[in-house]
């Protein structure tokens, strides 16, 4: 009966799968915050359907926003999905174990993915906005380059302008940017 009850308290405690890394094709580290702007939400056009598209899917994440494009500007955090209740998991654990109120975030999905990241953003547009989302980039397509350096300076920019209102609670004004 104590084995019982020590085995159902252990189940209660099991991490969720968003805890292990495993289960990110990205997850920046939770101190890059004091040298980054924002952190940004990455859906690839390719659903965790099996394990044999994972090596795949890693790699085209790593070449479209990781391997250093956004040095700087953000966090990367690009968690695997297959479902709605995926993406769900996903972005409750990262607001209750990264997230500080306010602090800007970016969404970029592709394809499949990407829809199912704009479904979450408008079912939950009000409390993204408040939690700090600046901008969304949506695209059909799977394919590598929809992450080019005219959208990379784009955010940086969103995100510079959501830092300045958040500091000084007024619009950025024209020409504080640079091109």
């Amino acid at each position: 009966m104590l084995a019982a009850a020590a085995f159902a308290a252990g189940c209660a405690s099991a991490p969720e799968p968003y805890h292990y890394l495993e289960n990110w094709l990205i997850r920046d580290d939770p101190v890059r915050q004091f040298t980054t702007h924002a952190d940004l939400i990455y859906l690839q056009g390719e659903l965790y359907e099996d394990m044999h598209k994972v090596p795949s899917m890693s790699l085209h994440a790593k070449t479209e926003v990781g391997n250093g494009r956004l040095n700087g500007v953000a966090r990367v955090f690009s968690p695997l999905v297959a479902t709605p209740k995926d993406i769900e998991q996903a972005l409750d654990w990262y607001f209750r174990h990264y997230h500080s109120k306010g602090w800007p975030i970016v969404f970029v999905g592709e394809g499949a993915g990407g829809k199912l990241l704009k479904d979450y953003e408008a079912a939950h547009a009000e409390d993204l906005k408040k939690l700090g989302l600046v901008a969304s980039y949506y695209t059909d397509s799977s394919e590598l380059g929809f992450v080019t350096d005219e959208m990379i300076h784009e955010i940086k920019n969103e995100v510079m302008r959501a830092r300045y209102r958040q500091q000084w609670g007024r619009e950025m004004p024209e020409g504080m940017l640079g091109k």
